[in-house]
């Protein structure tokens, strides 16, 4: 029989069983090995009030903490919400992971082809 994945979309080499988890979405129940796992980081409070909360606050450098949720997703759910795409069978046998997007600090607006990029001189 063909395999359709080295790991048989598991992460249990060697163990006969795996305590279930629940979906953060659909509360179905879902292998901890197979599950899909995302770190999900935000800030506590939202970017509305951060600035109203820096300007009451008595203390200069108080950083807000931040939230940190652990999200794990059922394979049609993390499918559907776009966390992990399908891909081809040759795409498949790539094990390293993606390219980490990293939005850059050093850019000021309005650069070549941004709103007033016609009006500098």
């Amino acid at each position: 029989m063909t395999k359709k994945r080295r790991n048989g979309g598991r992460n249990k080499h060697g163990r006969g069983h795996t305590p279930a988890i629940r979906c953060s979405n659909c509360a179905r129940c879902v292998p901890k090995d197979k599950a899909i796992k995302r770190f999900q980081v935000r800030n506590m409070v939202e970017a509305g009030c951060q600035r109203d909360m820096r300007d009451a606050s008595v203390f200069d450098s108080y950083t807000l903490p931040k939230l940190y949720m652990k999200l794990q997703y059922c394979c049609s759910c993390a499918i559907h919400s776009r966390v992990v795409r399908v891909r081809s069978s040759t795409n498949r046998k790539i094990r390293e992971p993606p390219p980490r997007f990293r939005p850059r600090t050093g850019d000021k607006p309005g650069g070549a082809g941004g709103p007033g990029a016609a009006q500098k001189k």
